[in-house]
This record gives structure tokens, sequence and C-alpha cells, in this order.
């Protein structure tokens, strides 16, 4: 079951930015309703999202609409550029590494999440503690943002170049990504949607919403590897292609819901 607050994130992205007007609270609680979200838990995830200055509440009377802030507009346009651009076709690829070797002590455990967090984010794969690789070289100025604003820029260190003599390229890639376990989840998102045909109104928007909110986990699980290191008939393009032709095929159904929805509202 999605998360109150990753469902309403992926509404306020589908719907609200692209239309860039207020929405009243009921609209949103309608939908998150729909979703199967209770009414007390939407509510906690408009509070929270307010408080982290994601949105901001205007009152008419009695009612509440909410619209999003300058940060929540940019946070989301990345998000959303990052999700409908994600699982395209693969740039060809020179056979090169980009290596970290990364030292934070057990004691700053905080430290050591939020490094492998935004790492992970950023594509990085971590083969053996301490140790992170991308074959996205371009990727190594990304990691340099991501330590520097860590305060970590004396305990990484950097290297590029191709895999050497010793090991094997494909089982350094298994024990960074676990792409066993990717390749069930991209299955499972198949085997949820690739069938489903909502019905007009309603039922298309909150398929919509579902079908969003599911992808968009996948950029931050999925590196997006050359094809030289994944296996043979590689399911994350399928599940690519189910995901971009059924966004297509129920985007407009779903936005003109939307303005329905929205335009009912005093």
């Amino acid at each position: 079951m999605a998360s109150a607050r990753s469902l309403l994130l992926t509404v306020l992205g589908e719907f609200v930015l692209p239309h860039d007007d207020p929405v009243w609270t009921r609209t949103l609680l309608r939908v998150m309703g729909g979703l199967g979200v209770e009414d007390k838990s939407a509510r906690q995830a408009l509070s929270r999202m307010s408080a982290n200055g994601w949105i901001e509440a205007r009152r008419s009377g009695r009612t509440v609409c909410w619209e999003l802030t300058r940060r929540g507009r940019t946070l989301l346009a990345e998000g959303a550029m990052r999700i409908y651009a994600f699982g395209g076709q693969r740039a060809s690829w020179d056979g090169r590494w980009v290596v970290l070797l990364a030292t934070v002590p057990e004691s700053k455990r905080d430290l050591r999440h939020r490094l492998r967090t935004q790492l992970t984010w950023a594509g990085f794969g971590s083969p053996a503690p301490g140790v992170w690789v991308s074959p996205h070289t371009a990727r190594e100025a990304e990691a340099k943002q991501v330590v520097e604003s860590l305060g970590l820029d004396a305990a990484v260190f950097s290297f590029t170049g191709p895999f050497a003599a010793i090991g094997s390229e494909r089982t350094m890639v298994e024990q960074a990504w676990h792409l066993g376990e990717l390749a069930a989840g991209y299955e499972e998102f198949i085997g949820e949607f690739a069938g489903m045909r909502p019905g007009p109104g309603e039922p298309v928007l909150l398929a919509q919403v579902r079908l969003v909110n599911a992808w968009r986990r996948f950029p931050l699980l999925d590196p997006q590897l050359p094809v030289e290191l994944l296996p043979p008939d590689w399911v994350g393009v399928r599940a690519a292609n189910v995901f971009s032709d059924l966004h297509v095929e129920w985007n407009h159904g779903a936005q003109r819901q939307w303005e329905l929805m929205t335009e009912r509202m005093p």
C-alpha cells in the first residue's frame, strides 16, 4: 500500500503542477479517498507537506485551498523530468567506470545514511563497504556535489578507468545493484498495470495516479546500466514501454477529469 505522502506528491505533480492553480482541500481529499487513503491520513499528509515548504494554504471563508510554493514547483518539476525521461534509450558506453572510495566512521551513521541515499539517487552502486561505482563517468560531477555538500571532501577519493583483469565485472554489477530484485519489481509493475483498462472519469484519473506513483520509485532503484552490463532481454525495457504507453493513453482523460473536478468547486 502506497503511503499517503507518496500519493499526495504524485497528485500534486500530475495535476496541480501542470495547471498551476490553487486546489480546494475537498478536491484533494476526494482523490485521496478514491486511492484508499483515509481522510485523517490525507489531512496529515497535507499538513506535513505544508510544513516542509512544498505547499501553502489560502483561506476563503471557512474553506481552504492549497497552492504550490516556488520550492514545491521546482522540486516537482525536477522530479517529473526524471520520471518521464527514465527508461528511455541508453547511450553507448566506452567501458570506463568511475569509482569512489568513501570513508565515513561508524560513529557517524546519519552521515553515512545521507551519503548512501544521495549516491544511490545519483545512480551509484556499492559492491563492497566504502566503495561506490558507476559506469556513467559523467556522474562524477554529481557525486562531487554530494560529497562537498556533506563536508566529506577529505574522506572520499575518485578514480576513472576500465575494469581490470581481476574478478568478474558482472559479479561486481550484481553485488552493487542486485538486479534480480530489480527485475522482480519490474515484473510486478507489468503484472499490475499492463492489462489495466480503466473507465472514463474518476477511474482513469485514479489509475493514472497509481501508475505514476508505482513508476516513480524505479529511478531510485535502477542505475540505467549500459546494455553490455544487463541480462539479455532486460525486463526493465518492457516495463518502461508499458509505463510510457499507458501514461500517454490515459493522460488526456485523467487531466480532463481533474479539470471537471476543480471546476465544480466554489
